[in-house]
């Protein structure tokens, strides 16, 4: 009697889950039709998985659970659909820069998007999410409404992510070793990785830079300053009002970008303007129909404490921990300064790639990086002088300015399989 008991709650369970799931995805697609009646491009509202799927890629969804409890989904391309020959190995992880998330390694297209073309040179492409991005929004025991779980910055990012997103494809793959792009933040993380967890950067073949943030003492961006600064200076009011997220994924900002920019001649100018504001010109380089998709995943959202440590960074000339203020350094770390960060135990060899015409992080900083790293095997420096911060992620001349060299250092790391 409690075997058939216990089935029947099982099974009830079941149909409950599902009618939740199917109520869901109802409602999702009736907003997408009602979007798609309003011109938005279907790109622009569509998954990792999703987006993947309409190009004929395959991709997988895998979940990391960090150290302190963060619930991060990542993605997995196994084999690209232009692969003809045998996967080689190892694994490559590819990370996003700031208020970005995988899916801006899509949003240009099969031709153009480093998740297709690296999957397509067959390799196993894993493509990850940090906390605070709409793939990393759940907690093993905070809400996202609690001020606990938006306390945290680049620091938490690269110790705790990082490790964990690596430990999982090793064991999931059963590898030894992977190779590691990294985009802005994503390779600013990797060497605080390797600074705060010890034997982390042995589980690295190859680092590839790409634009890599460290210090931004440099940074030409007037618009970036402002915003961070913005941040830092209203973050006691944020905190009192309890907003701690910045800039969401369905907040005001992206939502009315994705309305503004859908439609095509908005996107080409003024959409196109604000992207020229944000970083620096390079005209013919952004697609107009990639600004119209990218606007549906950008802003991706992060904490405000992560957007106060950036400004932060404008104000000094290493690379360094979060700044409490005297007191609150005092007690975080015996200092009355943070700590900077130990560059110098990124041992493994190291790729840097960046454009003379990035005014995020741009090249007198990323010449600093370089003198402050043990075993930078190559410097590389884009040969088109309008190559900016954004083309990374964004540019129809990805294949031709950054791809190649790209292949060269991830060949050289892998064997086939």
């Amino acid at each position: 009697m409690l075997f058939k008991t216990n089935i029947f709650v099982l099974c009830f369970l079941i149909n409950e889950y599902l009618h939740h799931v199917l109520s869901q995805n109802d409602v999702i697609n009736e907003e997408r039709k009602i979007k798609l009646a309003q011109g938005y491009p279907l790109d622009s509202l569509l998954n990792f998985t999703e987006l993947t799927a309409e190009y004929g890629y395959r991709s997988e969804e895998h979940t990391v659970i960090t150290e302190d409890g963060y619930i991060l989904t990542i993605f997995r391309i196994v084999k690209g659909k232009r692969c003809l020959g045998p996967i080689r190995r190892p694994p490559v992880l590819l990370m996003h820069g700031l208020l970005l998330s995988s899916d801006c390694w899509l949003d240009s297209g099969p031709d153009s998007g480093l998740a297709y073309l690296i999957s397509d040179a067959c390799y196993d492409l894993w493509v990850g999410n940090v906390r605070g991005n709409y793939y990393g929004k759940r907690h093993v025991s905070l809400n996202v409404t609690d001020i606990d779980f938006w306390q945290f910055s680049v620091n938490e990012i690269g110790k705790y992510d990082m490790p964990a997103t690596i430990d999982y494809i090793l064991k999931h793959t059963s590898s030894k070793k992977l190779n590691y792009v990294g985009y802005s933040q994503g390779g600013g993380t990797f060497f605080i990785m390797c600074s705060e967890r010890e034997g982390y950067c042995d589980k690295i073949g190859v680092f590839i830079g790409l634009e890599p943030d460290s210090r931004n003492t440099n940074t030409k961006s007037i618009f970036c300053r402002i915003a961070a600064e913005l941040y830092q200076d209203f973050q006691p009011l944020l905190t009192e009002i309890g907003l701690y997220e910045a800039v969401p994924w369905g907040g005001v900002v992206q939502q009315i970008a994705a309305f503004l920019c859908k439609d095509y001649v908005i996107a080409d100018t003024f959409c196109r303007g604000v992207m020229y504001i944000i970083d620096s010109p390079h005209p013919n380089s952004v697609e107009t129909e990639t600004i119209r998709v990218l606007v549906g995943h950008f802003p991706a959202g992060t904490s405000v404490k992560n957007i106060v440590w950036y400004s932060q960074s404008l104000n000094v000339d290493v690379f360094q921990n979060y700044d409490y203020g005297t007191a609150g350094n005092m007690e975080m770390y015996n200092s009355t300064k943070p700590p900077a960060y130990n560059l110098s135990a990124t041992t493994t060899p190291v790729v840097v790639i960046n454009g003379r015409n990035d005014f995020l992080t741009p090249p007198p900083d990323e010449e600093w990086l370089t003198s402050h790293l043990p075993n930078v095997i190559e410097h590389y420096i884009v040969e088109d002088p309008l190559w900016n911060h954004v083309d990374v992620a964004y540019s129809k001349l990805t294949s031709k300015n950054i791809l190649p060299k790209i292949l060269q250092y991830l060949y050289e790391y892998s064997d086939v399989i």
